[in-house]
């Protein structure tokens, strides 16, 4: 079977059994503090099983894009190493939410895998949780007696809590799992070696495909564990894994999921897979990575220096490494493997053709730019093994390359090694343990259990129709973080907006008698809406919430300006154009969106007045809180890529603007009152970003604009044409340049002649040593001229400019090589005497510093060098 096949094969026999088919999730979370990424079938569900949410059915099944390259699922390091490691996969799933257990679980598994698919009982072995005395766990002896029913019991073998007990994270839903592993190995090797001794050995053809999880327990912040109210099953199977078991490979590489892929890349690089193991291994680590990077464009998340941003580009810039130093490519390349792989995956995921363009555009840019950053890198790493005492490299330079740079320290390691030179890998380890250490102590975060108040009560927001009202605390829990203590608060009705879809959450207070508790934010955490709080309010039941009104109608102008600015985008540039990620605050919007270039003073002019326009058409806010999502993509509202819709959506309408949204919003356009684009730039390759202001701020802006007016027209005297005196003001200024220019040039020639007249024979090296005081830009100057025109010359400038002194050291060419003089490291010990420092090449090199007492002494230890 095609993967393809596969993939449908497995989605029919779960809807045969009654299971709701549902799409996979982005791979980027928004709602989550927890998790950047979706790394499991299950991310999507955490509400379900936490009970946060009502599921859309009892019986779920799907296949999720998971990412597994951050946090304590990380298999980023591992992939091309081995045929089975990947960044990005799918993740086969299906789920029972307090429907059926253990029985059908496993009962459907069986049925699935030996005659739908065919694998052969043989070659099959299971595992089931042992128990755990510590955790007064018992051995899962209902999973055995069920499995036994369809497997010799010599097959069913037990695994220790680390392999069969799972858990979601620290805290919350956890129970023993059962995993089902195949082995495809030889006759042969069969018979040589009982393949359940190899099982979770990780053994390359003895592997794990599918786990059964049976949630049971809720793991409390303590540590124990309390029975949950209901049993859910969450099971997942690796998709590539399957593929590799049922196209008869040893590879998850040799399936097609990969092989389409290999192809193209083999053609693009003109190196063949399977001819050595480091061409091998950069061809899995680039028909992987692409596949991750690809995916998470998709979804929304472009490559940046923050965040999950930059776990996507930092597994961009590892296929563009291995690239550039195992298959030869120095020119953007990855980007050239998005049409095929949107071909062999667009059926099942959409996005990938939908957003083919904007998905190359940005990888091939990111490519460039990378590309220029390992050329850079390359002049520095030249430098710092020039400029080394020995033949060991500095493991805190190299850190700096990589993490200021960009540079990757393999690519350190290969191009020191071929030049005789190793690194201090113990200082290099010593400067990423202390970079991690400053990372997870930024993030740390101390959550305790939730203390119920009523477990009984729902939790609602009702902020769309009011602001305030009289609530009740269902539960609360206790935060710490490098910020401090906070605590967490959920309301059985809300009126506090919570942080989603680009628009920050609303504050307010907490009020009962003279109470009063500061809401200090309030965000989403897993479809939970949490009030952040100082302090936690002595009475739990009728307090009244009231959010801060001001601030919210100042969010809500900016929001609503969000949508009329985007149907305005898209009707001056065209409909290409999508929105890529927004901020709604108070103060101001800021709004992304595709496009293929600067947006010209008269587009930006037009996109200005339209909106402005809609906002004097007065156009009332229609809306549909709950609209079934086809109905509202049939009515033409706009879904954004990346998010995540439900089968009930809310439908926004400002005129012919339609989109999907969850925030709050003006209920006229009119209420918008003003709005003023203030600046347009580049967000990202092949993404714009625009900031905008409305309402007071836009008005306080043209306020400003008018006094800076008048000062400037005061400034000139108040002429009647204030353009015309500027414009003449400034052709006087470019004229007296002109003629500065002249007079430096001038400087600069006699001065050439007075430092040649000077120069000094010390054997076959011609010496000029020069105590003068001008600027360094002329001394440059000057030093490269006379550089070009006296043979093996030798100059040292001891300058003092405005009580600053300074030190210039120039050397010709064959100077450095027969003489082994290195200016960059002379300049750095001459420094010294002015108390201060520099660097720079072997051929030329600057250095600063505060005691220009010292510039004499400079001179001196110049000539006993010559001497």
């Amino acid at each position: 079977m095609k993967s393809n096949e596969i993939r449908a094969k497995f989605l029919n026999f779960f809807q045969s059994k009654e299971h709701k088919i549902v799409p996979s999730a982005p791979l980027v979370l928004k709602d989550d503090p927890t998790l950047m990424f979706s790394n499991s079938g299950m991310t999507q569900f955490k509400d379900y099983f936490l009970g946060y949410q009502t599921p859309v059915s009892n019986r779920i099944a799907d296949t999720q894009k998971c990412l597994r390259v951050s946090g304590k699922h990380n298999d980023l390091d591992d992939v091309g190493k081995d045929t089975y490691h990947h960044t990005m996969f799918e993740m086969l799933g299906n789920w029972s939410f307090g429907d059926y257990f253990k029985k059908e679980a496993i009962e459907w598994s069986w049925e699935l895998l030996t005659k739908e698919f065919g694998i052969s009982k043989d070659n099959i072995y299971v595992t089931i949780f042992e128990g755990d005395a510590s955790e007064n766990l018992e051995r899962d002896q209902e999973a055995y007696d069920f499995w036994k029913e369809h497997i010799s019991e010599d097959r069913i073998l037990n695994g220790n809590k680390n392999d069969n007990f799972w858990e979601m994270g620290e805290q919350g839903p956890c129970g023993p799992c059962s995993e089902i592993h195949v082995d495809i190995r030889s006759a042969e090797e069969k018979a040589q070696v009982d393949g359940k001794s190899l099982v979770n050995m990780d053994h390359p053809q003895v592997i794990e495909i599918w786990n059964l999880v049976f949630m049971e327990f809720n793991r409390k912040a303590n540590g124990s564990l309390e029975k949950l109210p209901q049993q859910h099953v969450d099971t997942g199977m690796g998709f590539e894994r399957l593929c590799m078991v049922l196209q008869g490979k040893t590879s998850n590489y040799d399936t097609d999921v990969f092989t389409d892929l290999i192809a193209e890349l083999e053609s693009i690089s003109n190196k063949k897979y399977g001819s050595s193991q480091p061409i091998d291994m950069a061809i899995r680590v680039v028909v992987d990575h692409v596949r991750a990077v690809a995916f998470a464009i998709a979804d929304g998340q472009l490559p940046s220096n923050n965040g999950a941003g930059y776990v996507i580009r930092r597994i961009l810039r590892r296929a563009i490494s291995y690239g550039y130093r195992n298959l030869g490519m120095n020119e953007p390349f990855i980007h050239k493997l998005i049409p095929v792989l949107a071909k062999q995956m667009g059926e099942a995921f959409p996005e990938l053709p939908k957003q083919q363009k904007l998905i190359n555009d940005v990888i091939f840019e990111e490519e460039r730019s990378f590309l220029r950053t390992i050329e850079q890198g390359l002049v520095r790493l030249d430098n710092l093994i020039s400029n080394s005492e020995g033949k060991v490299l500095s493991g805190a330079a190299v850190f700096e390359l990589y993490d200021t740079f960009g540079f990757p320290p393999d690519l350190s390691r290969i191009i020191a090694e071929e030049k005789g030179f190793s690194i201090d890998e113990k200082g290099y380890e010593e400067e990423m343990a202390k970079q991690k250490k400053r990372s997870q102590k930024a993030s740390a975060t101390a959550t305790s259990d939730w203390v119920v108040v009523d477990a009984n009560a729902s939790e609602s927001f009702v902020g769309y129709d009011r602001t305030d009202g009289e609530v009740n605390i269902t539960r609360y829990r206790k935060v710490e973080n490098n910020k401090g203590e906070f605590y967490q608060i959920v309301l059985d009705q809300t009126p506090f907006y919570a942080e989603s879809g680009g628009q920050i959450g609303d504050s307010g207070f907490l009020i009962a008698g003279d109470e009063k508790v500061e809401v200090l934010d309030t965000k989403k955490e897993n479809n939970l809406i949490i009030h952040i709080t100082k302090d936690l309010p002595e009475v739990k039941e009728g307090l009244t919430a009231k959010v801060n009104v001001k601030r919210r109608n100042d969010i809500m102008k900016n929001h609503s300006a969000t949508h009329l600015l985007h149907q305005a985008l898209r009707t001056v540039l065209g409909e290409h154009v999508q929105q890529k990620g927004s901020f709604v605050g108070p103060d101001y919007l800021r709004f992304d969106f595709s496009h293929f270039s600067k947006l010209t003073e008269e587009e930006l002019k037009h996109v200005n007045d339209f909106v402005n326009n809609k906002i004097k058409e007065h156009l009332d806010l229609i809306e549909d809180r709950a609209m079934a999502f086809n109905d509202a993509i049939d009515a033409g509202a706009i879904a954004l890529f990346g998010e995540k819709y439900g089968d009930v959506v809310r439908m926004i309408k400002f005129g012919d603007s339609v989109e999907l949204c969850g925030g709050t919003h003006v209920v006229n356009t009119s209420d918008i009152y003003l709005f003023q684009i203030v600046s347009e730039s580049s967000s990202a390759a092949g993404i714009r970003r625009i900031e905008a202001i409305t309402g007071d701020k836009a008005l306080a802006y043209f306020k400003n604009f008018e006094q800076q007016f008048r000062q400037v027209e005061d400034k000139l005297g108040k002429p009647k044409d204030v353009l015309a005196s500027l414009e003449k003001l400034q052709y006087e200024n470019d004229a007296l340049k002109k003629e500065i220019e002249n007079y430096k040039l001038q400087e600069v020639k006699n001065q050439k002649q007075v430092w040649k007249n000077q120069a000094q024979t010390y054997g076959d090296v011609n010496a000029i040593l020069i105590k003068t005081s001008m600027d360094n830009a002329l001394i440059k100057d000057i030093v490269f001229q006379l550089k070009a025109e006296i043979d093996n010359l030798f100059i040292v400038v001891a300058n003092s400019f405005k009580d600053k002194p300074t030190i210039s050291v120039g050397m010709s060419d064959n100077v450095v090589k027969e003489k082994s003089w290195n200016a960059g490291n002379l300049v750095r010990e001459w420094a010294k005497e002015i108390k201060g420092g520099g660097g720079g090449q072997p051929d030329f090199a600057t250095a600063g510093g505060k005691d220009v007492n010292g510039l004499s002494k400079v001179l001196e230890l110049a000539k006993e060098l010559l001497d």
